[in-house]
């Protein structure tokens, strides 16, 4: 059964960096002509693969938090640190890359602290993740519509970010699900 998983492993990785191999190709070919562009914003719906896995572990945690299930948020901060770290920077320009090095730190040692914290210091972690993972999504963008939320209640104010405009808060839980109001929407 361990030769198996390590044998599906090596196919994935393979198949991954064969992947990346014919897109980078893509990107030579298109390299110097007006084809660039177009060849570009595929390159982005591709490299928007491992940002997707970050909200995806982030709306998991927003919902736990929604409805004060710390357990499960614990496991989504600790999905979220690994997929954080695996977060591949080297399609994105050198500024944002750097820019991108400080917001994935910051965003991994709140997540560090919502796996291992009760619910109240869970929340406070996942205010400032919130910020983080906003700043992460004004440089890769996302393929969803979002909306930014804001609990005018909560710590003077905290905002989270939605896949839906229907506002269930995560920092007041179930004491005030329905508080807040969409700040704005974000698209893509």
């Amino acid at each position: 059964m361990k030769n198996l998983k390590m044998s599906l492993a090596a196919m994935l990785l393979l198949a991954v960096s064969f992947t990346n191999a014919q897109e980078k190709e893509k990107m030579n070919h298109g390299h110097g002509n007006m084809k660039m562009d177009h060849g570009n914003m595929k390159m982005d719906k591709m490299k928007d693969a491992k940002a997707e896995v970050v909200l995806n572990d982030y709306f998991i945690m927003k919902d736990a938090l929604v409805g004060d299930d710390t357990k499960t948020a614990a496991q989504a901060g600790t999905k979220l640190m690994a997929s954080l770290k695996a977060f591949d920077m080297t399609k994105y320009s050198k500024e944002d890359q750097k820019e991108l090095v400080d917001i994935i730190e910051d965003a991994t040692e709140n997540a560090e602290h919502i796996s291992e914290s009760p619910i109240a210091h869970q929340r406070e972690h996942f205010k400032q993740l919130s910020i983080d993972i906003t700043d992460m999504v004004a440089i890769t963008g996302t393929k969803h519509t979002l909306y930014q939320q804001f609990c005018p209640m909560y710590d003077k104010g905290s905002a989270w970010l939605s896949t839906s405009n229907e506002v269930r808060n995560p920092y007041l839980g179930k004491k005030m699900p329905s508080c807040g109001k969409v700040q704005k929407e974000i698209k893509n």
